[in-house]
């Protein structure tokens, strides 16, 4: 006798292979951090004293906006950042953030992602240097009509 619950409907099995909790297994937040230090390595072989006092950090989803009343502000016509910089100040180093969700949710597949995730680091980085984001990497963007 053949058990249900194992191929059910005959689709095959189901499921991920690797057990949440062995080496082998990465989330899917943990598979973008790590998309997002490859980009920064990738630059950091051109830019390496540039970017020596700049932290790189993954957020989830950008903060709500905030008028200058304290109100939370006409989001609706903004678009979502993609990600944000913040410049050195009062003893805190640079940082550049990018921010999950809205980079997963313009990105149909993990091919995709893994370019689009590059050309976000890299115009970030020229925000953040003041720079064009050709300068900082001479092969961006890797893919025509990111939008």
């Amino acid at each position: 006798m053949r058990d249900r619950r194992r191929d059910r409907r005959g689709r095959g099995l189901r499921g991920s292979l690797v057990p949440p909790g062995s080496p082998l297994w990465v989330t899917p937040a943990e598979r973008f951090d790590q998309l997002v230090l490859d980009a920064v390595e990738a630059l950091e072989d051109t830019w390496a004293e540039s970017l020596r006092a700049v932290e790189f950090a993954v957020e989830e989803v950008p903060p709500e906006p905030v008028d200058g009343a304290g109100q939370l502000g006409g989001a609706a016509d903004q678009p979502v950042p993609l990600g944000r910089t913040f410049p050195a100040r009062d003893g805190r180093p640079a940082r550049v953030v990018v921010y999950r969700r809205p980079v997963e949710g313009r990105t149909p597949s993990s091919r995709v992602r893994d370019a689009f995730v590059h050309d976000v680091v890299v115009e970030l980085v020229a925000e953040l240097l003041g720079l064009e984001p050709e300068t900082v990497d001479p092969d961006y963007p890797e893919e025509d009509g990111w939008s």
